[in-house]
């Protein structure tokens, strides 16, 4: 019955490969072919099969081809090329004057010849390891952001679909995906037709906007033309770390190996790969919020004219886009720090690549479901600082149910009594902000490779509004929102289970210095990145980061918006695994001052707040500390509230969820006052973490930290709302 029942199967796949028209309620057939077999089967995807079999699965290892790899077990998302679609690149290559016919033999130059096989083969596949949730169906990614995983040659690729015709799927924007052949389930993975090469330039953002300036192309003409003048061409160059790079090839960046053993111990180390990996690359990346040229002729600027450089800047000052404090010479010296055009576009540029679907974060915000991702409930943020010589500002980020979309700087009226729902209620029209338009065809989300630009529609400046609003912000900053290479480098909030993406070893200094915000500062410091996807931890944006060893570890803040005194607060979820910390503060790296007495991290509030005579499993009603205790007495909570900040004591903000409570309902989390002073927007300032322990496996956590202004913290008509 067994022979039987394959030789129909057999039977069916012959009558199939005679037409790729592939009747898709029939893909069951496909499940005894690996992806090699099955193409193998397909007289359309010969060319395809040729080029598999020739490139090596890494070039220092010749020994075994693509093909090989694809008749094995595994996870695989391959975007199998036709043979009219390779025809047809190949005359796009005779057009650009590349070869002189459409055909392989028409190559002079071997090395030309390998790479351009190369990137045919190697950015069609995608390798999803060992995990079955890890090879990508079109039906079931969601569409219009980037895949979890990069290709073979290590570029991301985007599912976009036209709203107009639900069945059209595009790779890219550019490359048709066959409407019929595509989810073809195998042994191994998915197979999705596609007929279109998949052949990015792999240019940097300057030789995109260089391309721009040559040939005079609409669109951020006049955006390009502003980064050239104020000399930002090399920044927008670079691309990736070469040192670094060459020395992880080398095997001079070490992984830290069983790191569980040499932690604490703590049940987020107990998933998987026994070994934290550090990052395989250290990549430069930026995000461009650009105005565009159709927003220009709007404003009476032609981005072509000899003088619009010129026209921009009246523009600036009779607008008012700029901030009133700063010296603002409005000379042709475009590279200084100093010049108003420098500060204005220096505010529009974050030095990290952010696709689409992580401008902000959603993840474990009360209501929020990642079986619905799209399906958003409570206002989440990001605080970033821009770049800018001798200028770091802070840009917020923030999306809600209520927005409709991403904006920049936002400062909506939120229902965030105690009582409240934590929704946007209203936005003044002159706070709604400056929308993001990711899904106009101005976003320029995979032509380059170190760079996303999002079009914007409204003028976006650092304006003594902005800033006047931002300080009066609670400003929650993540950790890791703190280090532009973990998000250029995918290290942040990774959307993948694989052992390497879940726990990263961050190298030690000795090593490499792969964060510039942060230090190691001796040689018994070992940092670890925990991913935390698809894992219920009431984080705040669900991962965390911890170090253990006899650690010294300090780290660079973001700026506050405006000189004025404000309280810095550390967040920490408490378990047996944690250890004590001294923390240090203050503007001068070399010589902080201690802030306050140690932390206990491996205690929860109450145990903080009463003693260590309570009972840390006695934690039903927080012994009259939670809210609950107090039902709806508003006035209790409140007063309860004061006397723990009276102890440099918070409860956790009520935003997130995890573990079947709020992180304000959850005993063990805290939130530590550590400083109360003024500060100033033109200092900077750190923050050093440094164990008091004998104990090298007692560990230090890290979640996020919060710049809060006293208008917010003292505000005798309003308390400082709990989420």
């Amino acid at each position: 019955m067994r022979k039987l029942f394959f030789s129909l199967t057999v039977l069916l796949l012959m009558v199939c490969a005679c037409s790729e028209q592939i009747d898709t309620s029939a893909k069951y057939v496909f499940k005894y072919h690996t992806i090699a077999s099955y193409l193998e089967a397909h007289p359309d995807y010969s060319q395809y099969v040729s080029l598999l079999k020739m490139i090596p699965i890494n070039e220092n290892l010749e020994t075994s081809t693509v093909y090989q790899l694809l008749t094995a077990r595994g996870n695989y998302t391959v975007f199998a090329i036709t043979n009219d679609a390779i025809d047809a690149y190949l005359q796009d290559l005779v057009n650009e004057g590349l070869i002189t016919e459409p055909s392989w033999d028409s190559f002079t130059d071997s090395v030309k010849l390998d790479s351009i096989r190369t990137l045919i083969v190697k950015n069609s596949i995608i390798d999803g390891f060992d995990r079955e949730d890890q090879r990508y169906s079109i039906d079931m990614v969601e569409k219009n952001i980037e895949l979890p995983l990069p290709t073979l040659n290590d570029h991301r690729l985007t599912i976009n679909w036209d709203k107009n015709n639900p069945d059209s799927f595009y790779v890219n924007k550019i490359c048709p995906i066959d409407p019929l052949n595509h989810d073809i389930p195998v042994i191994n993975g998915y197979i999705h037709q596609l007929h279109k090469v998949i052949a990015p330039k792999d240019e940097s953002c300057a030789r995109y906007l260089q391309n721009i300036l040559d040939n005079k192309t609409e669109g951020y003409l006049l955006m390009a033309r502003v980064i050239q003048a104020c000399g930002l061409m090399n920044l927008l160059n670079m691309v990736r770390d070469e040192e670094y790079e060459l020395k992880y090839l080398k095997g001079e960046i070490p992984d830290m190996e069983d790191y569980q053993a040499k932690s604490g111990g703590d049940k987020s180390a107990t998933a998987g790969d026994p070994d934290a990996h550090a990052p395989e690359h250290r990549k430069y990346g930026y995000t461009i919020f650009a105005e565009t040229d159709e927003y220009w002729h709007s404003q009476n600027i032609d981005p072509a004219a000899p003088d619009a450089l010129e026209q921009l800047v009246g523009w600036i000052q009779r607008k008012n886009m700029y901030f009133s404090e700063d010296v603002n010479k409005t000379d042709n010296n475009y590279t200084s720090p100093d010049n108003i055009l420098y500060r204005w576009v220096t505010y529009h540029i974050l030095p990290m690549r952010i696709p689409a679907n992580k401008l902000v974060y959603h993840c474990n915000e009360i209501g929020f479901s990642t079986s619905k991702p799209t399906a958003y409930t409570l206002p989440v943020y990001e605080w970033y600082s821009t770049i800018g010589e001798g200028s770091r500002r802070l840009l917020k980020l923030y999306e809600s149910k209520e927005s409709e979309g991403v904006y920049i700087n936002r400062f909506p009226v939120l229902d965030n009594s105690l009582s409240g729902t934590g929704h946007e209620l209203s936005c003044d029209r002159e706070k709604t902000g400056v929308f993001i338009d990711r899904e106009s065809e101005n976003a320029v989300l995979n032509d380059i490779i170190n760079a996303c630009i999002y079009p914007i529609t409204s003028p976006l400046a650092y304006t003594d509004a902005v800033r006047d609003e931002l300080a009066k912000e609670r400003i929650r900053f993540d950790l890791f929102a703190m280090f532009p290479e973990a998000i250029t480098n995918n290290i942040r909030r990774a959307d993948s289970r694989e052992g390497k993406f879940q726990h990263v070893y961050i190298p030690q200094d000795r090593d490499y210095k792969y964060f510039e915000n942060m230090s190691i500062l001796n040689e018994d410091t070992h940092f670890i990145h925990y991913n935390g996807y698809q894992i219920d931890w009431p984080n705040y944006c669900q991962d965390e980061d911890k170090a253990f060893g006899h650690y010294d570890i300090m780290f660079t803040l973001p700026p506050v918006p405006k000189r004025g005194t404000y309280e810095l607060r550390y967040k920490v979820l408490a378990t047996t695994a944690r250890g004590i910390v001294q923390v240090y503060f203050g503007s001068n790296p070399n010589n902080l001052p201690a802030a306050g007495i140690p932390i206990n991290m491996g205690i929860g509030i109450a145990r903080t707040y009463l003693g260590a005579s309570v009972a840390e499993s006695d934690l039903s009603s927080w012994h009259g500390l939670d809210d609950a205790s107090f039902k709806d007495d508003e006035d209790a909570i409140i007063e309860i509230d004061h006397k723990l900040r009276n102890h440099g004591l918070m409860k956790a903000g009520k935003h997130e969820y995890g573990e079947g409570k709020t992180a304000r309902d959850d005993a063990r989390q805290t939130r530590h006052i550590l400083v109360r002073q003024t500060l100033d927007p033109r200092d900077t300032y750190y923050i050093r973490f440094k164990s008091v322990l004998e104990s090298t496996k007692k560990e230090l956590y890290f979640d996020y930290f919060e710049w809060c202004p006293k208008e917010i913290y003292d505000n005798p008509s309003k308390p400082e709302d709990v989420w």
